[in-house]
């Protein structure tokens, strides 16, 4: 799971209980496969919802 367009992966870090007790975890980027139109070209890319937001905006959609 990587973005491909700002290359977003997963974190890593400690889920930790009500009892303090440490155990590693990791946080998945929240990937979608989408087709993006760039310069009248289709792409079929993995991208992180937050650069899909992006490009959204960019695009005037």
């Amino acid at each position: 799971m990587k973005c491909e367009v700002c290359g977003k992966g997963p974190i890593y870090g400690n889920k930790v209980s009500h009892s303090k007790r440490h155990t590693r975890r990791r946080w998945m980027p929240n990937v979608h496969r989408t087709t993006l139109v760039i310069d009248g070209m289709e792409f079929s890319v993995k991208i992180c919802t937050r650069c899909l937001r992006t490009q959204y905006k960019t695009q005037g959609k």
